[in-house]
């Protein structure tokens, strides 16, 4: 167990006392009054490496994701323009392509491996790229790596594989996922906490009376980033409990004959959102230091694209669009959307100090898809965003 040291206080107080209670532990976020705490290394140490690695089985329009001219001065696309406050923070890169890995979908599974020719018989995966880096920084983190998935079939598609071709389960739940992160303790204690978040309760509540304990032995600056990070999951659990509010509310009498079911599925991007919020809160807090997330488009039925507009079909349907105009502009839409989600992960990483940088600074971001063209299948071209990780953009 290593110790909080409060700047200035003479005192240190031990971390389990803090953020352990009633069977919730929260993990701190890098703070300059404490030792040990989320990623902080030994003065000299070169600072603790994290990725983010995010697929759209699907892909985007190319026509409007990749610039038309090249170099440092190039001309931004309509979806660029949606990440443009960190056009100095991210590179794009065209031309890429797996050799020998084509097959339309059958290649999903191979983006971060990129195992050659798929669809043979008796194909067997290689090992992927997070799998790969947890050999190497997943014994430093409770977690060696967080596999997670939206919308997606759990028992034929993953990012994440092993070694020997098989593939890792993925997490699919933000709920279940938030209180794996984020709720511990005995059996009975762990009963007891679920309990209480069914209720609308927050973890926050719990820990109350530790985390003010806390607020006072810090620093200010440090006051501030607990005070940003508490606030970030209570916002997190408040997305969480908007999601189940519908199962809470009692049928309305319909005026109209019973339409077809709409599956959850079709809240695509607000699940993403959820995902993701809890994916930079785990890569803040070092419980891990490696996520993949695939989004599923190709199990996607019709999915929300605004506020009150939905698309007319499902998104591989759609990805199909032979060029028709009422298909691009749906699948602009939803491009756009992903573009936010994307921008919305860059600001929170931005906005998380490590160290004497921030999380983006630490944390390689890629986000891209194993589908150059969805409309021919065409596996070359692949869109592909880096962001983030320190690195000369």
């Amino acid at each position: 167990m290593f110790e909080l040291t409060a700047q200035g206080s003479g005192h240190s107080l031990p971390r389990r006392a803090l953020v352990r209670a009633a069977g919730v532990a929260i993990a701190l976020p890098w703070l300059e009054s404490v030792r040990g705490s989320a990623g902080v290394l030994a003065q000299g140490d070169a600072p603790a490496r994290r990725m983010l690695l995010i697929s759209n089985n699907l892909g985007v329009l190319p026509t409007a994701f990749f610039p038309t001219n090249n170099g440092p001065n190039y001309t931004p696309s309509p979806y660029l323009e949606q990440l443009v406050e960190y056009r100095d923070q991210f590179s794009v890169f065209s031309g890429l392509s797996h050799l020998s890995c084509a097959g339309g979908h059958s290649t999903e599974n191979c983006f971060l491996t990129g195992a050659k020719h798929p669809t043979s018989s008796g194909f067997r995966n290689t090992i992927s790229l997070d799998q790969y880096a947890a050999l190497y920084l997943g014994p430093f983190t409770r977690y060696s790596n967080l596999n997670l998935g939206i919308n997606i079939d759990k028992a034929n598609r993953s990012l994440s594989w092993t070694q020997d071709g098989t593939l890792l389960p993925v997490e699919d739940s933000p709920a279940r996922l938030f209180r794996k992160l984020f709720v511990q303790g005995s059996r009975q204690q762990v009963a007891a906490q679920l309990a209480h978040l069914a209720r609308r309760g927050s973890i926050l509540d719990t820990i109350g009376a530790s985390a003010r304990k806390l607020h006072g032995a810090l620093s200010r600056a440090d006051r501030s980033r607990l005070d940003q990070y508490l606030s970030s999951i209570r916002q997190l659990e408040d997305r969480l409990h908007q999601s189940d509010a519908w199962r809470q509310r009692p049928n309305p009498i319909p005026q109209q004959p019973e339409p077809t079911d709409i599956s959850a599925a079709a809240r695509l991007f607000e699940k993403t959102q959820q995902m993701l919020e809890i994916a930079v809160l785990a890569l803040q807090t070092d419980s891990t230091r490696i996520v993949t997330l695939m989004i599923d488009a190709f199990a996607t039925p019709a999915f929300a694209i605004g506020a009150d507009e939905k698309t007319t079909m499902g998104y591989h349907s759609l990805s199909h669009h032979g060029l028709r105009e009422d298909y691009l502009s749906q699948l602009t839409k939803a491009d756009m959307r992903q573009m936010a989600l994307l921008r919305g992960v860059l600001k929170a990483c931005a906005a998380a100090t490590i160290g004497n940088g921030s999380l983006l600074d630490s944390t390689m971001i890629l986000y891209g898809s194993n589908m150059g063209d969805a409309n021919t299948h065409d596996n070359s071209n692949l869109p592909v965003l880096l962001a983030g990780g320190g690195l000369r953009h």
